[in-house]
């Protein structure tokens, strides 16, 4: 198999194996705020809402009036127009529930790269949606990242995303040296498929928004499938120090989780957490299988679509089960961790 897709370019998806299928619709349903311009607003405007970090039309009904009014240059009569225009040019109001199952048919699924816990996740992690996987150290969070980081990039008809890589590293754990040998296992350039990956370090949650406002301007501009972010709720308990300041942490990570459902809904991409636990002082009883539970309380709980804890087994053998899904069973499975990253567990 040759390199994956690198951009919008037809040519080189299908030189990757995708088809037309794979082009069809799935990214760039948005529109693009130049279609503002056409419409009669003018163009500095227009670069007033890029430079606070809203690319499409859509984005501008994902946020509240306040906020627009708070943009340097932009008057409270100026964001009404604006606001009135993009509902013209990409309504947002009710639609049928038959529209609706017509659109979670562009909803992508991208392969772990172990058949049973694509099952477990009904075909893979999902597009347009949040998956968190939260668990122990060694329990295989950031080796699942790893693997995605690859099988996002493979085509459609693969099981991948057909599409480029973002992904924020709050606790200094990607390691592109296990890039090579997962892209080998599965067929892909390895020096493409790095070179498909952005990634970047953050220091402080501040930092941490400030590279997700980056990473919007990037989907608008090119082609991506995955945003990994291992892990979301690091720096937050590191800025953050006891409960006099737990009240303003949760609304800033909460502010941060609302922007990363709106990006995956906005640019059909799919958002993978990890997430760390805490021991919990009241769980210890004998009635608690597990007394550790999930950083971020009921924010982080509202906010994940669907929630994956991952604990050790024997070996290099995980276990994944789904902790919490609109649509998925409380079911588990098992799986391994291997140079190739993430695939069926022997017994």
């Amino acid at each position: 198999m040759q390199e994956p897709r690198r951009g919008h370019e037809k040519e080189t998806a299908e030189a990757a194996g995708a088809t037309d299928t794979d082009n069809a619709a799935d990214f760039g349903t948005f529109a693009e705020l130049d279609k503002l311009v056409e419409a009669g607003i003018p163009a500095a405007d227009v670069a007033k809402l890029r430079s606070a970090g809203i690319h499409t039309v859509q984005g501008i009904s994902m946020q509240c009036h306040k906020d627009l009014v708070a943009i340097k240059g932009l008057s409270e009569a100026k964001v009404d127009k604006i606001c009135e225009t993009a509902r013209k040019i990409a309504p947002s109001g009710f639609i049928s529930a038959k529209e609706s199952m017509a659109r979670r048919l562009k909803v992508t699924r991208i392969t772990t790269g172990c058949a049973a816990f694509d099952t477990l996740l009904g075909g893979g992690i999902e597009s347009m949606s949040i998956t968190e996987a939260f668990g122990e150290f060694r329990t295989g969070k950031t080796q699942i990242a790893h693997t995605l980081c690859v099988t996002a990039q493979l085509p459609r008809s693969m099981g991948g995303g057909n599409g480029k890589v973002a992904f924020i590293d709050t606790e200094s754990t990607f390691r592109p040296e296990r890039i090579r040998p997962i892209a080998e296992r599965f067929g892909l350039d390895p020096e493409a498929t790095l070179e498909n990956i952005i990634v970047a370090r953050a220091f402080t949650h501040e930092h941490q928004c400030q590279l997700l406002a980056a990473v919007a301007a990037k989907l608008a501009e090119d082609q991506f499938s995955l945003i990994v972010i291992d892990s979301i709720t690091a720096l937050f308990r590191v800025d953050f120090s006891g409960r006099g300041e737990l009240a303003e942490r949760q609304q800033k990570l909460g502010k941060m989780l609302s922007n990363l459902i709106k990006m995956a809904e906005e640019y059909n991409v799919a958002v993978y957490i990890t997430n760390q636990v805490v021991s919990d002082p009241g769980g210890g009883s004998m009635f608690v299988a597990d007394p550790k539970k999930p950083v971020g309380g009921h924010i982080m709980a509202h906010a994940s679509t669907t929630r994956l804890s991952l604990r050790k087994g024997r070996g290099e053998q995980r276990i994944a089960k789904i902790y919490d899904s609109p649509n998925l069973p409380e079911v588990e499975c098992v799986f391994a961790i291997t140079e190739g990253g993430i695939c069926e567990a022997k017994e």
